[in-house]
């Protein structure tokens, strides 16, 4: 099968993105497309590696760590330190996420108590209004 290529244009819009946005991931060293004079020319690999990339941003990762993970892939083809790196790294956000759940649940009972107290000191004004 022959290698498939794309422009910038072509692989934004396949991915929901703007060309800027390629373009900013190429300065922050997470693609690196290849040229054919003055445009840009991207491979299978620079889409998987986009896919990968909006997989764990859409995951909460930083774009430093989404790029160490890559990098990482680079270093040992096996893949063994990568995917380690990864399942802790994933392990570590599933625990903030949980607490951050937590305290989301604890502010929305607050929340919902000042509503419920707020809605019965008005009914009692209301109430001492019509009498």
């Amino acid at each position: 099968m022959a290698d498939q290529f794309f422009t910038v244009t072509q692989l934004a819009e396949e991915l929901g993105l703007t060309p800027r946005a390629l373009r900013f991931y190429e300065t922050k060293g997470l693609i690196t497309p290849g040229r054919a004079g003055k445009t840009r020319i991207y491979t299978q690999r620079d889409r998987a590696r986009l896919i990968l990339i909006l997989r764990g941003k859409r995951l909460g990762f930083s774009l430093e760590e989404i790029k160490e993970f890559l990098d990482l892939y680079k270093a040992d083809h096996t893949q063994q330190e990568q995917l380690t790196a990864l399942l802790r790294a994933v392990h570590e956000r599933i625990q903030l996420l949980e607490e951050q759940k937590v305290a989301i649940d604890l502010t929305l009972s607050e929340l919902k108590t000042v509503v419920r107290e707020t809605e019965e000191r008005l009914s009692q004004k209301a109430g001492k209004l019509a009498s």
